[in-house]
Protein backbone atom coordinates (compact mmCIF):
# COMPACT_ATOMS: atom_id res chain seq x y z
CA UNK A 1 0.00 0.00 0.00
CA UNK A 2 1.12 3.51 -0.82
CA UNK A 3 0.65 6.63 1.28
CA UNK A 4 -1.19 9.65 -0.11
CA UNK A 5 -0.03 12.92 1.42
CA UNK A 6 -2.28 15.97 1.43
CA UNK A 7 -0.35 19.24 1.70
CA UNK A 8 -1.96 22.56 2.65
CA UNK A 9 -1.04 24.70 -0.40
CA UNK A 10 -1.26 27.93 1.59
CA UNK A 11 1.49 26.83 3.98
CA UNK A 12 3.23 23.84 2.41
CA UNK A 13 2.56 21.90 5.64
CA UNK A 14 1.34 18.29 5.69
CA UNK A 15 -2.38 18.08 6.49
CA UNK A 16 -3.18 14.38 6.36
CA UNK A 17 -1.86 11.02 5.19
CA UNK A 18 -4.03 8.23 3.80
CA UNK A 19 -3.22 4.62 3.04
CA UNK A 20 -4.35 3.51 -0.38
CA UNK A 21 -6.74 0.58 -0.60
CA UNK A 22 -5.68 -2.89 -1.68
CA UNK A 23 -7.16 -4.62 -4.70
CA UNK A 24 -9.12 -6.90 -2.37
CA UNK A 25 -10.60 -3.95 -0.48
CA UNK A 26 -11.60 -2.30 -3.75
CA UNK A 27 -13.32 -5.43 -5.06
CA UNK A 28 -15.24 -5.76 -1.79
CA UNK A 29 -16.42 -2.15 -2.05
CA UNK A 30 -17.56 -2.67 -5.64
CA UNK A 31 -19.51 -5.76 -4.57
CA UNK A 32 -21.18 -3.83 -1.75
CA UNK A 33 -22.01 -0.93 -4.06
CA UNK A 34 -23.51 -3.24 -6.68
CA UNK A 35 -25.72 -4.82 -4.02
CA UNK A 36 -26.80 -1.40 -2.77
CA UNK A 37 -27.68 -0.36 -6.33
CA UNK A 38 -29.90 -3.39 -6.86
CA UNK A 39 -31.90 -2.46 -3.77
CA UNK A 40 -31.92 1.25 -4.61
CA UNK A 41 -33.32 0.53 -8.07
CA UNK A 42 -36.54 -0.58 -6.36
CA UNK A 43 -36.89 2.67 -4.40
CA UNK A 44 -39.83 4.96 -5.13
CA UNK A 45 -39.62 8.54 -6.33
CA UNK A 46 -40.94 9.87 -3.03
CA UNK A 47 -38.01 8.31 -1.17
CA UNK A 48 -35.42 9.53 -3.66
CA UNK A 49 -36.78 13.07 -3.59
CA UNK A 50 -36.94 13.17 0.20
CA UNK A 51 -33.37 11.95 0.65
CA UNK A 52 -31.99 14.30 -1.99
CA UNK A 53 -33.66 17.27 -0.31
CA UNK A 54 -32.13 16.06 2.97
CA UNK A 55 -28.70 16.00 1.31
CA UNK A 56 -29.22 19.60 0.19
CA UNK A 57 -30.12 20.57 3.76
CA UNK A 58 -27.07 18.77 5.16
CA UNK A 59 -24.76 20.53 2.72
CA UNK A 60 -26.01 23.85 4.04
CA UNK A 61 -25.80 22.71 7.66
CA UNK A 62 -22.23 21.48 7.17
CA UNK A 63 -21.16 24.42 4.99
CA UNK A 64 -18.50 25.60 7.44
CA UNK A 65 -16.90 22.15 7.70
CA UNK A 66 -17.05 21.58 3.95
CA UNK A 67 -15.63 25.02 3.25
CA UNK A 68 -12.70 24.42 5.59
CA UNK A 69 -11.88 21.13 3.86
CA UNK A 70 -11.86 22.83 0.45
CA UNK A 71 -9.74 25.76 1.62
CA UNK A 72 -7.21 23.60 3.46
CA UNK A 73 -6.87 20.85 0.85
CA UNK A 74 -6.70 22.88 -2.36
CA UNK A 75 -6.50 26.53 -1.30
CA UNK A 76 -9.79 27.94 -2.55
CA UNK A 77 -10.77 31.19 -0.77
CA UNK A 78 -13.51 30.47 1.77
CA UNK A 79 -16.06 32.80 0.19
CA UNK A 80 -15.70 30.95 -3.11
CA UNK A 81 -15.81 27.60 -1.30
CA UNK A 82 -19.06 28.65 0.40
CA UNK A 83 -20.52 29.50 -3.00
CA UNK A 84 -19.49 26.06 -4.27
CA UNK A 85 -21.34 24.32 -1.43
CA UNK A 86 -24.46 26.42 -1.96
CA UNK A 87 -24.39 25.56 -5.67
CA UNK A 88 -24.20 21.88 -4.71
CA UNK A 89 -27.30 22.25 -2.54
CA UNK A 90 -29.17 23.92 -5.40
CA UNK A 91 -28.10 21.05 -7.67
CA UNK A 92 -29.58 18.51 -5.25
CA UNK A 93 -32.85 20.43 -5.11
CA UNK A 94 -33.00 20.73 -8.89
CA UNK A 95 -32.73 16.99 -9.50
CA UNK A 96 -34.96 16.15 -6.54
CA UNK A 97 -37.73 18.06 -8.29
CA UNK A 98 -36.94 17.43 -11.98
CA UNK A 99 -35.54 13.88 -12.28
CA UNK A 100 -38.88 12.08 -12.14
CA UNK A 101 -40.26 14.11 -15.03
CA UNK A 102 -37.04 13.75 -17.03
CA UNK A 103 -37.20 9.95 -16.75
CA UNK A 104 -40.84 9.42 -17.64
CA UNK A 105 -41.58 7.02 -20.53
CA UNK A 106 -42.30 8.82 -23.80
CA UNK A 107 -44.87 7.51 -26.28
CA UNK A 108 -43.73 7.47 -29.92
CA UNK A 109 -46.07 6.96 -32.86
CA UNK A 110 -44.31 4.29 -34.92
CA UNK A 111 -47.36 2.66 -36.52
CA UNK A 112 -47.61 0.02 -33.79
CA UNK A 113 -50.24 -0.72 -31.19
CA UNK A 114 -47.91 0.97 -28.75
CA UNK A 115 -44.27 2.03 -28.81
CA UNK A 116 -42.29 4.13 -26.40
CA UNK A 117 -38.90 4.80 -24.90
CA UNK A 118 -38.22 4.40 -21.22
CA UNK A 119 -35.22 4.75 -18.95
CA UNK A 120 -33.57 2.26 -16.64
CA UNK A 121 -30.32 2.54 -14.66
CA UNK A 122 -27.12 0.97 -15.95
CA UNK A 123 -25.79 0.08 -12.49
CA UNK A 124 -22.56 1.22 -10.83
CA UNK A 125 -20.86 4.30 -12.31
CA UNK A 126 -17.24 5.24 -11.60
CA UNK A 127 -16.42 8.94 -11.37
CA UNK A 128 -12.79 10.09 -11.60
CA UNK A 129 -12.88 13.64 -10.36
CA UNK A 130 -10.47 16.60 -10.01
CA UNK A 131 -9.56 18.79 -7.08
CA UNK A 132 -10.48 22.25 -8.41
CA UNK A 133 -14.17 22.02 -7.46
CA UNK A 134 -13.93 19.07 -5.07
CA UNK A 135 -17.62 18.99 -4.10
CA UNK A 136 -19.32 20.43 -7.18
CA UNK A 137 -17.53 18.27 -9.75
CA UNK A 138 -18.43 15.13 -7.81
CA UNK A 139 -22.04 15.97 -7.09
CA UNK A 140 -22.88 17.12 -10.59
CA UNK A 141 -22.30 13.56 -11.79
CA UNK A 142 -23.31 11.71 -8.61
CA UNK A 143 -26.64 13.41 -7.89
CA UNK A 144 -28.34 12.72 -11.24
CA UNK A 145 -27.01 9.18 -11.32
CA UNK A 146 -28.33 8.40 -7.86
CA UNK A 147 -31.68 9.99 -8.68
CA UNK A 148 -31.75 7.70 -11.73
CA UNK A 149 -31.13 4.67 -9.45
CA UNK A 150 -27.50 4.13 -10.34
CA UNK A 151 -24.83 3.78 -7.65
CA UNK A 152 -21.60 5.76 -7.54
CA UNK A 153 -17.94 4.97 -6.96
CA UNK A 154 -15.68 7.99 -6.56
CA UNK A 155 -11.98 8.07 -7.32
CA UNK A 156 -11.15 11.60 -6.22
CA UNK A 157 -7.92 13.52 -6.74
CA UNK A 158 -5.43 12.54 -4.01
CA UNK A 159 -5.31 16.07 -2.59
CA UNK A 160 -9.11 16.02 -2.19
CA UNK A 161 -9.32 12.80 -0.19
CA UNK A 162 -10.81 14.60 2.80
CA UNK A 163 -13.53 16.02 0.56
CA UNK A 164 -14.21 12.52 -0.79
CA UNK A 165 -14.79 11.08 2.67
CA UNK A 166 -16.90 14.07 3.68
CA UNK A 167 -19.14 13.49 0.67
CA UNK A 168 -19.50 9.81 1.54
CA UNK A 169 -20.46 10.78 5.09
CA UNK A 170 -23.03 13.30 3.87
CA UNK A 171 -24.79 10.72 1.69
CA UNK A 172 -25.01 8.29 4.60
CA UNK A 173 -26.19 10.95 7.05
CA UNK A 174 -28.84 12.07 4.57
CA UNK A 175 -30.30 8.56 4.76
CA UNK A 176 -29.10 7.01 1.50
CA UNK A 177 -28.14 3.30 1.62
CA UNK A 178 -24.71 2.85 3.17
CA UNK A 179 -22.83 1.64 0.09
CA UNK A 180 -24.68 3.59 -2.59
CA UNK A 181 -21.93 6.22 -2.72
CA UNK A 182 -18.40 5.03 -1.93
CA UNK A 183 -14.99 6.65 -2.16
CA UNK A 184 -12.00 4.70 -3.42
CA UNK A 185 -8.56 5.76 -2.19
CA UNK A 186 -6.51 4.13 -4.92
CA UNK A 187 -3.48 4.66 -7.12
CA UNK A 188 -4.00 5.08 -10.85
CA UNK A 189 -2.81 1.52 -11.48
CA UNK A 190 -6.02 0.19 -9.89
CA UNK A 191 -8.35 2.34 -12.01
CA UNK A 192 -8.34 -0.19 -14.83
CA UNK A 193 -9.33 -2.91 -12.35
CA UNK A 194 -12.39 -0.89 -11.38
CA UNK A 195 -13.34 -0.07 -14.97
CA UNK A 196 -13.02 -3.72 -16.02
CA UNK A 197 -15.13 -5.03 -13.14
CA UNK A 198 -18.29 -6.70 -14.40
CA UNK A 199 -20.50 -4.65 -12.06
CA UNK A 200 -19.14 -1.28 -13.19
CA UNK A 201 -21.29 -0.11 -16.10
CA UNK A 202 -19.71 3.21 -16.99
CA UNK A 203 -17.09 5.79 -16.16
CA UNK A 204 -17.01 9.57 -16.20
CA UNK A 205 -13.87 11.66 -15.87
CA UNK A 206 -13.21 15.35 -15.43
CA UNK A 207 -9.54 16.16 -15.90
CA UNK A 208 -6.76 16.68 -18.40
CA UNK A 209 -6.88 15.51 -22.01
CA UNK A 210 -4.01 13.14 -21.21
CA UNK A 211 -5.99 11.51 -18.40
CA UNK A 212 -9.06 11.43 -20.62
CA UNK A 213 -7.23 9.53 -23.34
CA UNK A 214 -5.95 6.96 -20.85
CA UNK A 215 -9.36 6.37 -19.28
CA UNK A 216 -11.04 6.43 -22.69
CA UNK A 217 -8.79 3.62 -23.89
CA UNK A 218 -9.47 1.55 -20.76
CA UNK A 219 -13.22 2.08 -21.07
CA UNK A 220 -13.15 1.19 -24.77
CA UNK A 221 -11.24 -2.01 -24.10
CA UNK A 222 -13.85 -2.98 -21.51
CA UNK A 223 -16.74 -1.75 -23.72
CA UNK A 224 -17.99 0.58 -21.00
CA UNK A 225 -19.90 3.83 -21.54
CA UNK A 226 -17.69 6.86 -20.89
CA UNK A 227 -18.19 10.62 -20.50
CA UNK A 228 -15.15 12.92 -20.62
CA UNK A 229 -15.00 16.57 -19.54
CA UNK A 230 -11.45 17.64 -20.31
CA UNK A 231 -9.40 20.80 -20.61
CA UNK A 232 -10.25 24.05 -22.29
CA UNK A 233 -8.65 27.10 -23.85
CA UNK A 234 -11.77 29.22 -23.85
CA UNK A 235 -11.75 32.26 -26.15
CA UNK A 236 -13.46 35.46 -25.04
CA UNK A 237 -14.06 37.82 -27.99
CA UNK A 238 -14.16 41.56 -27.31
CA UNK A 239 -15.71 43.28 -30.32
CA UNK A 240 -15.42 46.95 -31.27
CA UNK A 241 -18.83 47.89 -29.86
CA UNK A 242 -18.44 46.01 -26.57
CA UNK A 243 -19.07 47.56 -23.16
CA UNK A 244 -15.40 47.52 -22.21
CA UNK A 245 -15.96 47.97 -18.48
CA UNK A 246 -18.29 44.97 -18.43
CA UNK A 247 -16.00 42.93 -20.68
CA UNK A 248 -12.91 43.60 -18.57
CA UNK A 249 -14.74 42.83 -15.33
CA UNK A 250 -16.21 39.57 -16.64
CA UNK A 251 -12.99 38.40 -18.29
CA UNK A 252 -10.90 39.00 -15.18
CA UNK A 253 -13.52 37.48 -12.90
CA UNK A 254 -13.66 34.40 -15.13
CA UNK A 255 -9.89 34.11 -15.39
CA UNK A 256 -8.95 34.67 -11.74
CA UNK A 257 -11.81 32.85 -10.04
CA UNK A 258 -10.43 29.92 -8.04
CA UNK A 259 -6.94 31.32 -8.70
CA UNK A 260 -7.37 30.60 -12.40
CA UNK A 261 -7.89 26.88 -11.85
CA UNK A 262 -11.11 26.59 -13.83
CA UNK A 263 -11.65 24.59 -17.02
CA UNK A 264 -14.08 27.16 -18.45
CA UNK A 265 -12.03 30.25 -17.54
CA UNK A 266 -11.28 33.00 -20.08
CA UNK A 267 -7.95 31.61 -21.20
CA UNK A 268 -7.54 33.45 -24.52
CA UNK A 269 -9.02 36.95 -24.49
CA UNK A 270 -9.21 38.24 -28.07
CA UNK A 271 -9.75 41.98 -28.48
CA UNK A 272 -10.14 43.64 -31.87
CA UNK A 273 -7.55 46.30 -32.74
CA UNK A 274 -10.01 49.21 -32.57
CA UNK A 275 -10.42 48.89 -28.80
CA UNK A 276 -7.38 46.78 -27.87
CA UNK A 277 -5.34 49.39 -25.97
CA UNK A 278 -8.32 50.78 -24.07
CA UNK A 279 -9.47 47.29 -23.14
CA UNK A 280 -6.02 46.26 -21.90
CA UNK A 281 -5.96 49.34 -19.67
CA UNK A 282 -9.27 48.35 -18.09
CA UNK A 283 -8.08 44.77 -17.57
CA UNK A 284 -5.00 46.06 -15.75
CA UNK A 285 -7.23 48.07 -13.39
CA UNK A 286 -9.34 44.99 -12.63
CA UNK A 287 -6.41 42.63 -12.11
CA UNK A 288 -4.74 45.04 -9.69
CA UNK A 289 -7.64 44.48 -7.27
CA UNK A 290 -6.53 40.84 -6.85
CA UNK A 291 -3.81 39.91 -4.36
CA UNK A 292 -2.47 36.61 -3.05
CA UNK A 293 -3.73 36.02 0.48
CA UNK A 294 -4.73 33.44 3.08
CA UNK A 295 -7.68 31.44 1.68
CA UNK A 296 -9.18 31.18 5.18
CA UNK A 297 -9.82 34.94 5.31
CA UNK A 298 -13.21 36.15 4.09
CA UNK A 299 -11.63 39.11 2.29
CA UNK A 300 -9.35 36.95 0.12
CA UNK A 301 -10.08 36.92 -3.62
CA UNK A 302 -7.13 34.79 -4.71
CA UNK A 303 -5.46 31.92 -2.87
CA UNK A 304 -2.56 29.61 -3.73
CA UNK A 305 -2.36 27.09 -6.52
CA UNK A 306 -3.37 23.63 -5.39
CA UNK A 307 0.02 21.90 -5.62
CA UNK A 308 3.70 22.76 -5.98
CA UNK A 309 4.05 20.91 -9.30
CA UNK A 310 1.17 22.95 -10.74
CA UNK A 311 2.85 26.16 -9.61
CA UNK A 312 6.12 25.14 -11.23
CA UNK A 313 4.42 24.08 -14.46
CA UNK A 314 2.54 27.37 -14.73
CA UNK A 315 5.69 29.42 -14.14
CA UNK A 316 7.52 27.46 -16.84
CA UNK A 317 4.69 28.10 -19.30
CA UNK A 318 4.79 31.83 -18.56
CA UNK A 319 8.57 32.00 -18.87
CA UNK A 320 8.56 30.05 -22.15
CA UNK A 321 5.86 32.37 -23.49
CA UNK A 322 7.91 35.45 -22.61
CA UNK A 323 11.01 33.90 -24.17
CA UNK A 324 8.98 33.37 -27.36
CA UNK A 325 8.02 37.05 -27.62
CA UNK A 326 4.99 37.45 -25.36
CA UNK A 327 5.07 40.57 -23.15
CA UNK A 328 4.38 40.28 -19.43
CA UNK A 329 3.02 43.60 -18.14
CA UNK A 330 2.04 42.48 -14.64
CA UNK A 331 3.13 39.68 -12.30
CA UNK A 332 4.76 36.77 -14.05
CA UNK A 333 6.44 35.11 -11.11
CA UNK A 334 5.93 33.14 -7.93
CA UNK A 335 4.86 35.27 -5.00
CA UNK A 336 7.29 35.65 -2.12
CA UNK A 337 6.76 33.77 1.14
CA UNK A 338 5.42 30.36 2.05
CA UNK A 339 2.79 28.48 0.12
CA UNK A 340 2.17 27.88 -3.57
CA UNK A 341 1.18 31.40 -4.57
CA UNK A 342 1.60 32.90 -8.03
CA UNK A 343 1.19 36.59 -8.69
CA UNK A 344 -1.82 37.65 -10.78
CA UNK A 345 -0.32 37.99 -14.23
CA UNK A 346 -1.16 39.71 -17.52
CA UNK A 347 0.38 38.63 -20.82
CA UNK A 348 -0.10 40.67 -23.99
CA UNK A 349 1.12 40.30 -27.58
CA UNK A 350 0.19 36.63 -27.28
CA UNK A 351 0.79 34.79 -30.55
CA UNK A 352 0.30 31.32 -31.98
CA UNK A 353 3.29 29.10 -31.26
CA UNK A 354 3.62 30.19 -27.62
CA UNK A 355 2.38 28.26 -24.56
CA UNK A 356 -0.02 31.09 -23.71
CA UNK A 357 -1.78 30.45 -27.04
CA UNK A 358 -1.30 26.74 -27.66
CA UNK A 359 -1.56 25.25 -24.16
CA UNK A 360 -3.98 25.42 -21.27
CA UNK A 361 -2.54 27.67 -18.55
CA UNK A 362 -4.17 26.54 -15.31
CA UNK A 363 -3.57 29.49 -13.04
CA UNK A 364 -3.99 33.26 -12.57
CA UNK A 365 -2.66 34.33 -15.97
CA UNK A 366 -4.68 36.70 -18.16
CA UNK A 367 -3.62 36.21 -21.79
CA UNK A 368 -4.73 38.92 -24.24
CA UNK A 369 -4.52 38.59 -28.02
CA UNK A 370 -5.21 41.17 -30.72
CA UNK A 371 -7.28 40.60 -33.85
CA UNK A 372 -7.67 42.90 -36.84
CA UNK A 373 -11.45 42.63 -36.87
CA UNK A 374 -14.41 40.45 -35.95
CA UNK A 375 -13.72 37.85 -38.64
CA UNK A 376 -10.11 37.50 -37.53
CA UNK A 377 -11.21 37.21 -33.90
CA UNK A 378 -13.59 34.36 -34.76
CA UNK A 379 -10.86 32.56 -36.69
CA UNK A 380 -8.46 32.87 -33.74
CA UNK A 381 -11.16 31.69 -31.35
CA UNK A 382 -11.66 28.48 -33.34
CA UNK A 383 -7.93 27.92 -33.87
CA UNK A 384 -7.59 25.49 -30.98
CA UNK A 385 -7.85 21.75 -30.40
CA UNK A 386 -10.18 22.49 -27.47
CA UNK A 387 -13.89 23.28 -27.52
CA UNK A 388 -15.28 23.70 -24.02
CA UNK A 389 -16.58 27.26 -23.66
CA UNK A 390 -16.46 30.71 -25.24
CA UNK A 391 -17.90 34.20 -24.78
CA UNK A 392 -18.61 37.20 -27.00
CA UNK A 393 -18.91 40.79 -25.82
CA UNK A 394 -20.87 43.20 -28.02
CA UNK A 395 -23.69 45.70 -27.62
CA UNK A 396 -25.39 44.14 -30.66
CA UNK A 397 -27.14 41.25 -28.93
CA UNK A 398 -28.48 39.69 -32.13
CA UNK A 399 -25.04 39.69 -33.73
CA UNK A 400 -23.52 38.27 -30.58
CA UNK A 401 -26.10 35.48 -30.50
CA UNK A 402 -25.48 34.65 -34.17
CA UNK A 403 -21.73 34.40 -33.55
CA UNK A 404 -22.30 32.25 -30.46
CA UNK A 405 -24.79 29.96 -32.17
CA UNK A 406 -23.32 29.66 -35.68
CA UNK A 407 -19.64 30.58 -35.72
CA UNK A 408 -17.88 29.51 -32.50
CA UNK A 409 -17.04 25.82 -32.08
CA UNK A 410 -17.57 25.06 -28.39
CA UNK A 411 -19.92 23.26 -26.03
CA UNK A 412 -21.12 26.47 -24.35
CA UNK A 413 -21.13 30.00 -25.78
CA UNK A 414 -22.13 33.04 -23.73
CA UNK A 415 -22.89 36.60 -24.79
CA UNK A 416 -21.96 39.51 -22.51
CA UNK A 417 -21.31 37.27 -19.51
CA UNK A 418 -18.78 34.73 -18.37
CA UNK A 419 -19.27 31.03 -19.02
CA UNK A 420 -20.61 29.15 -15.99
CA UNK A 421 -22.25 25.79 -15.42
CA UNK A 422 -25.88 25.66 -14.29
CA UNK A 423 -27.84 22.57 -13.15
CA UNK A 424 -30.63 23.46 -15.60
CA UNK A 425 -28.37 23.59 -18.68
CA UNK A 426 -26.38 20.79 -20.36
CA UNK A 427 -22.61 21.15 -19.98
CA UNK A 428 -19.73 19.60 -21.90
CA UNK A 429 -17.25 20.07 -24.70
CA UNK A 430 -16.26 19.03 -28.19
CA UNK A 431 -12.95 18.21 -29.88
CA UNK A 432 -10.23 17.55 -27.30
CA UNK A 433 -12.40 18.99 -24.53
CA UNK A 434 -14.23 15.67 -24.41
CA UNK A 435 -17.65 14.28 -25.17
CA UNK A 436 -20.93 13.58 -23.43
CA UNK A 437 -22.89 15.98 -21.27
CA UNK A 438 -23.42 16.66 -17.59
CA UNK A 439 -26.30 18.48 -15.88
CA UNK A 440 -29.89 19.06 -17.03
CA UNK A 441 -31.84 16.17 -18.54
CA UNK A 442 -28.92 15.31 -20.84
CA UNK A 443 -26.65 14.64 -17.87
CA UNK A 444 -29.29 12.48 -16.23
CA UNK A 445 -29.72 10.39 -19.39
CA UNK A 446 -26.00 9.74 -20.03
CA UNK A 447 -25.84 6.62 -17.85
CA UNK A 448 -29.35 5.35 -18.38
CA UNK A 449 -30.38 2.54 -20.70
CA UNK A 450 -32.72 4.30 -23.11
CA UNK A 451 -34.90 1.31 -23.83
CA UNK A 452 -37.32 1.02 -26.75
CA UNK A 453 -40.50 -0.98 -26.10
CA UNK A 454 -42.67 -2.10 -29.04
CA UNK A 455 -46.11 -3.71 -28.69
CA UNK A 456 -48.02 -5.06 -31.68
Amino acid sequence: MAILKVINPATGVLLHQYETMSREEVIAIIDDTASAQQCWERSCWRERKSLMHQLAALLRQEKVACTRIIAEEMGKPVTQAQAEIEKCAVLCEYYAESAEGQLQPELIDAGRVKSYRCYEPLGVILGIMPWNFPFWQVLRFAVPNIMGANAVLLKHAPNSTGAAFMLEKLFVNAGFPKHLFRSLVIDVDLVSTVIEHVDVAGVTLTGSDRAGRAVGVQAAQALKKVVLELGGSDPYLILADADLDLAAEQCVMSRLNNTGQVCIAAKRIIAVDAIYDEFVGKVIECVKTYHCADPMKASTKMGPLARLDLLEQLDQQVQRSVAAGVTCILGGKRAEGEGYYYEPTILVDVKKGTPAYDEELFGPVVSILSAQDETAAINIANDTPFGLGAAIFTRDIKRGEKIARDKIKAGTCAVNTLVASDPRLPFGGIKQSGFGRELAAEGLHEFMNIKTVIID
